[in-house]
Formats: C-alpha cells, sequence, structure tokens
C-alpha cells in the first residue's frame, strides 16, 4: 500500500497516512500524538480559520469542487429557463459583484431600518418581531418547526430562547469572557454609525443592547440544560397560549405568521418568555429600536459592502473565534449558497462528485455495522428482557440514509436576482421558513434531509429514528475504497456506529420506536444506563484543554457515548468481516489490522484549532475536542492495550474496572 503523503495545498495528503504519524512517539504514553503528531506539527490553523483538521480539509477539497459548480453555473445565470443551475448561477453572481455591493452599502436595509424608527410602544416592538423572525433575523426569541417529539408524525411550532450576538449565554455571564463585552458594545456603536445612527445616539445605543442582551442571558438555560428533552418540551394550546404573556401578544404574532388557527405550540423555556416579557415593559422603547436596529445590520452585514462585512468579521470571526483572515470570497459565497439553496447546489455536486456505485460499497459497511450492533443489544448483560425486547423494536425501525435525498427540494419559487445579494439571502430563508409554516400538523416527511450533500457531517435525528450521511463525507479519510478494512473501518465505520448509538445514548433512548419521548426503560435499567453514563461524564471532565478549563462531561455526555459505542461496534465488525475472509487479515506498513484501525480513528479527530476557538467550543460545543475524542474511546476499550503494549503504569493505562462499557 502505497502512503499518502503531503504535497502542495493544503488538502494535500488528506487520507490516512503512516506519514500523518509520529513514531517517535510512545503509543502508550501519548497516543494521539503517535498516530497523528506529524501532521499536528505540519498543518497549523491557517490564517482564514479557527480550527484545521480532517473534516476541515475535505470540506475544502468538496469546496474547490464546488467552486468551479458555481462558476460554471454563473455562465448560466441568464438562462431563459429556470433551473437549479441557473439559480446557483445567479445567487453566486450576485455574491461575488463586490462592486454592486459597495455601491448599495446600507440601503437594502434601509427600510427595514425606518421602519424600526417609527416603532413607539411596546405592543409596536412585539409586533414586529413576525417580520423579523419571517425572514430569519434572530431577535427576541427563536421560533421553528419540526416534528412534535411527543407526537413524532406531525409538524409543531416551537418557541425558544434566542436573541444573543455572542455564541452562548456564558460569554455574557463568564469572567472568562468578561474582555468580550466592551468589545461587543464597541463594534455594535461602531455598526449603527456605519447604518446611518449619530455618534452620540449610537454610543447610547450600543449599552442599551448590551443590557438587554444580558439580561436575555440570565434568562437562558445553558447548553447542558438545553440537551434535556423533556425539560425543554412544554405543549401549551392555543387559547392558554394567548392567555400568557400579554405584553408578546402571541395572538397578533400567530396570526402575522399565518398561524392565527394553530392549534398548539411547543414552550420550550416558559421561564425565558417570562423574563422577555417583563424586559419588553421595562425598558424604554428607544432601548428597543436601538437592538431591533443591531439585530438586522448584524445579521445583515456578512451580505452588505465589503467594509460591513469586513468589521462583522473583526469581531465575530477574529476576535471571538481566533480567525486571523477570512476565507476567499468565492469560499464565503459557496457556503452561504449551501445554506440557502442547499439542494439544488447539492443536485449539480452530486451529479459531479458522487457516483452511485459509492452509495453501494458505503451501504455494505452500514449493513455491517447494524448487525453488530443489532447483537450487541441482544447481548447486553446489564439490559432486562423488557427493555431489550423495546431496544431491539426500536432499531428493527431504523433507517440510514445515504448520499443525498431521493428527491431534491424545489427552489424555483425564491425569485433569485442577479445583483440584489441581501435580497437573495431574504428571500431564500423566507421560502424555507414559509416551507415549513405550511406543513405544521400535517405528516412528517421522512424522506427530508437535514444537510447539504456537499456536507462533511452526518446526524442521528432521534424523532426521525434515523442516520443521515452526505455525500461529502464519504471519502478519504473517513472512507477510501482504496484502503485496507482496517482503516475504513476505524474511519467511516465509527462514525457510522457513533451515529447508530446515538439512538440509545443519554437522550436518544428517551425515545421510542416511533420516535416519540417516551420512556420504554425498566426503572432498573434506567438507573444502570445512569449509573454508567456517570462514569463517562466523570471520566471526561478529568480532560484540561486548556489550564483550568476541562471538558464539560455534562455538556458533551450524548457524544461521548456514541463515539464509546461506535469505535466498539466498528471493531467487532471489523473481527467479524476479517474471520470472514482471512486473506484480508495482513499487516499493512507494519501495522497490524487492530493498530491500523485505532490510527485511523484518531487520525479521524486530527486537529489544530485557535485558544479563542477552543475556549468557546469548551462552552458551547457538545463535543470533546478531537484529542480527547481520540483517546477516550480508544483507552476504554480492552484490544486497545495488547495493540499498542500499553501496560499499568503508562500515561494511556485506564485500569480495567475503570474502562466503561455501555453498548
Amino acid at each position: 500500500m502505497t502512503d499518502q503523503r503531503p504535497g502542495e495545498g493544503r488538502t494535500a495528503g488528506i487520507g490516512f497516512s503512516p506519514h500523518h504519524m509520529d513514531p517517535e512517539v510512545d503509543p502508550s504514553v501519548d497516543f494521539y500524538a503517535y498516530a497523528a503528531g506529524r501532521w499536528l506539527r505540519e498543518n497549523p490553523v491557517p490564517a482564514d480559520k479557527s480550527r484545521w483538521g480532517a473534516f476541515a480539509q475535505l470540506l475544502d477539497r468538496n469546496f474547490e469542487i464546488v467552486r468551479e459548480l458555481l462558476e460554471e453555473a454563473a455562465e448560466h445565470a441568464d438562462d431563459s429557463v429556470d433551473s437549479p443551475r441557473r439559480q446557483v448561477g445567479r445567487f453566486y453572481r450576485a455574491a461575488m459583484d463586490t462592486g454592486r455591493r459597495n455601491e448599495l452599502g446600507h440601503r437594502p436595509i434601509a427600510a427595514a431600518l425606518a421602519r424600526i424608527e417609527a416603532l413607539a410602544s411596546p405592543e409596536a416592538v412585539a409586533a414586529f418581531l413576525p417580520e423579523l423572525h419571517g425572514q430569519g433575523v434572530d431577535a427576541g426569541f427563536a421560533p421553528s418547526t419540526g416534528p412534535d417529539l411527543r407526537a413524532s408524525s406531525v409538524y409543531a411550532f416551537y418557541l425558544g430562547q434566542g436573541g444573543l450576538s455572542l455564541p452562548d449565554r456564558e460569554y455574557y455571564l463568564d469572567p472568562r469572557f468578561e474582555k468580550l463585552l466592551p468589545a461587543l458594545e464597541r463594534h455594535v456603536e461602531a455598526s449603527l454609525k456605519a447604518a446611518g445612527w449619530g455618534a452620540d445616539r449610537a454610543s447610547e445605543a450600543s449599552r442599551a443592547v448590551l443590557a438587554i442582551e444580558t439580561e436575555l442571558a440570565k434568562a437562558s438555560r445553558t447548553t447542558t440544560e438545553l440537551r434535556d428533552p423533556e425539560r425543554n418540551y412544554h405543549r401549551v394550546e392555543r387559547d392558554a397560549l394567548l392567555g400568557q404573556h400579554a405584553g408578546l401578544r402571541w395572538g397578533a404574532y400567530l396570526a402575522a405568521r399565518g398561524l392565527a388557527a394553530l392549534p398548539y405550540a411547543i414552550v420550550e423555556q416558559p421561564e425565558f418568555f417570562d423574563a422577555l416579557e417583563r424586559l419588553l415593559a421595562s425598558r424604554p422603547v428607544a432601548d428597543w429600536r436601538a437592538y431591533l436596529a443591531w439585530s438586522v445590520v448584524r445579521d445583515s452585514a456578512p451580505f452588505l459592502d465589503e467594509a460591513t462585512e469586513r468589521a462583522s468579521f473583526e469581531f465575530f470571526r477574529r476576535l471571538v473565534q481566533g480567525q486571523q483572515e477570512p476565507e476567499p470570497a468565492w469560499k464565503r459565497a459557496a457556503l452561504v449558497i449551501d445554506g440557502c439553496l442547499g439542494e439544488a447546489l447539492g443536485q449539480l455536486y452530486v451529479e459531479r462528485a458522487f457516483p452511485p456505485e459509492a452509495r453501494a460499497r458505503i451501504t455494505v459497511l452500514v449493513d455491517d455495522l447494524c448487525a453488530v450492533f443489532r447483537d450487541r443489544l441482544r447481548s447486553r448483560e446489564w439490559m432486562s428482557a423488557a427493555t431489550r425486547e423495546r431496544a431491539l423494536a426500536k432499531f428493527a425501525r431504523f433507517v440510514p440514509m445515504i448520499g443525498h435525498p431521493a428527491v431534491f427540494r424545489d427552489y424555483s419559487g425564491v425569485g433569485v436576482v442577479a445583483d440584489d445579494y441581501l435580497g437573495d439571502v431574504r428571500r431564500a430563508e423566507a421560502f424555507e421558513i414559509r416551507r415549513r409554516l405550511a406543513r405544521l400538523g400535517g405528516p412528517v416527511d421522512r424522506t427530508e434531509w437535514g444537510m447539504t450533500p456537499p456536507t462533511v457531517n452526518a446526524y442521528f435525528t432521534p424523532v426521525m429514528n434515523e442516520i443521515v450521511f452526505p455525500a461529502g463525507i464519504l471519502q478519504p479519510p473517513f472512507f477510501d475504497p482504496a484502503m485496507d478494512d482496517a482503516v475504513n473501518y476505524g474511519g467511516i465505520g465509527a462514525v457510522i456506529g457513533h451515529e447508530i448509538t446515538h439512538g440509545y445514548d443519554d437522550q436518544g433512548r428517551k425515545f421510542d420506536e416511533e420516535g416519540n419521548l417516551h420512556d420504554w426503560w425498566t426503572a432498573a435499567d434506567a438507573e444502570e444506563f445512569e449509573r454508567r453514563a456517570r462514569i463517562v461524564v466523570q471520566e471526561y471532565g478529568g480532560f484540561q484543554p486548556l489550564p483550568g478549563e476541562p471538558v464539560n462531561g455534562e455538556l458533551t455526555l450524548g457524544e461521548n457515548l456514541a463515539d464509546l459505542g461506535g469505535l466498539r461496534i466498528a471493531f467487532e465488525a471489523l473481527q467479524r468481516r476479517l474471520a470472514a475472509e482471512p486473506a484480508r487479515r495482513r499487516a499493512v506498513d507494519g501495522l497490524s489490522p487492530e493498530q491500523r484501525f485505532f490510527v485511523a480513528w484518531a487520525q479521524v479527530w486530527r486537529q489544530n484549532v485557535s485558544e479563542p476557538e477552543l475556549r468557546r467550543r469548551l462552552v458551547a460545543d457538545p463535543h470533546s475536542p478531537g484529542r480527547f475524542r481520540a483517546i477516550g474511546a480508544a483507552t476504554n476499550m480492552d484490544e486497545f492495550y495488547p495493540a499498542f503494549r500499553v501496560r499499568p503504569g503508562s500515561p494511556m493505562w485506564r485500569e480495567p474496572a475503570e474502562r466503561v462499557t455501555v453498548w
């Protein structure tokens, strides 16, 4: 097997390779450095990123393909017949026309700012929120639609906390981030001045914005608390909702959104809306005008003139996340189009980059992993027969979705214009919001995808009981048909196993075979699950990515459980494959299949990250940092220790009694 070695360009050497390893490091001392140390040294975070790893490398390579597609599509922007290619081409042309964007300046948001300027009462402020929410602007709170967690066959309307500029409530309340608050205030002031506000007024407004957002943060639940689906589900019938929070004027709000006949809503954090109503009544209307104007400016800034876009980058990306330079203009445009017309762009991507045989190859791997997980459900000694029967019934309804949707979304109703970038963004967002609102109360579409085909990621959704693997991730270093089984099972196999396990993690286990939030566990089995989960919380909480700043074991529990289960499932599937085809068991590059399996797993999680971005993720990201994903799952597996001769007393040694097995 020929090694893949880095060449020119930052996506070269993207796949699994012994060249990424550091053979000078003893794996029993630091397995992560052994498996990926050379790559970590040779691949610092690029100036236009805040973190850099296998996922980012593959996304970069995918978007080189996307760039070709966009540039070709731009040549069809003037076609007389509408098509996905014309829609994407017009959007791209508008995004790349910086001359037109600079000429327009803030004019695209002038009408919205003028309407905000005319708001004269708290009632008028509340009445303006539907307009912003209908265009996807985050202000006040966050409405959304999705399957009803307790009646998964129909779509429901959700009302949740929101309205913050910074990534998480902790940025307003935790001393670690206190230096960002005056910087946010200065950025708000400068942004409003650029939008035409006088200096004194902009200064006063920036203080009001920070005060309102701080109060919203205080009323918000923590990211860890938001992980509890039962605590964040409160069905409120229409009449009861209209009788609550008079200051928020729910009747007028729903009517403005076209939901006057909505039978019920799910209020996710009731105390947040209590606080929002009090805040709306207690703060001067002028403060709320400032807050709403800032919300419009903030959400529009990346799509306005270059100076405004750059100012937004300097605060939100450079200061908050540690990214030193913006990504190239074409890539920024590509990411926006992927978010706005994702399945139109995805249709072009699949035609170019995902042949049908790729789906067939990955389906075999999925079947192998499903067989292993089914057997593990049958054999978990800590589960009673009653719980096991329900677990197996749930898994019998499990659905894997691979590559891309069978039918791509029709965006003909968006109305893309080749010289109106912000308008295109807003029309696309409004189109999607209307599409989702129109199906409230109707049957759930179980063919719908929540990620676009070029995406380098995957997901499990408990209310649908399905895993989704876009075409974008089914490539090296995750999946490479030219590589041996050990590498593919340690890469995409473990990732697929991870998503399967999510159906039975601390959140997923609370949903039944129909996708409903329903407790189907015996009390004894639930207690035993929680006991094992507490060990995982404690274990990962002992990792410290930054001095004095540990991993939040509660926040990351679901992902850590999925890693632990996914790696075990993939390892057992590999062993079955090698037993069935003994000729496949051979050393490659001097490494046994078991060694290559674990090294491939660690190389998937190779990652360098800026300190501000790492700190942000420790607060807001339910995933542990890459290093601890690599070693945390591996060191809980008995098979890891003989593979690398890890003995008692070594830094990578975990006592057998401390190695936790859930699935």
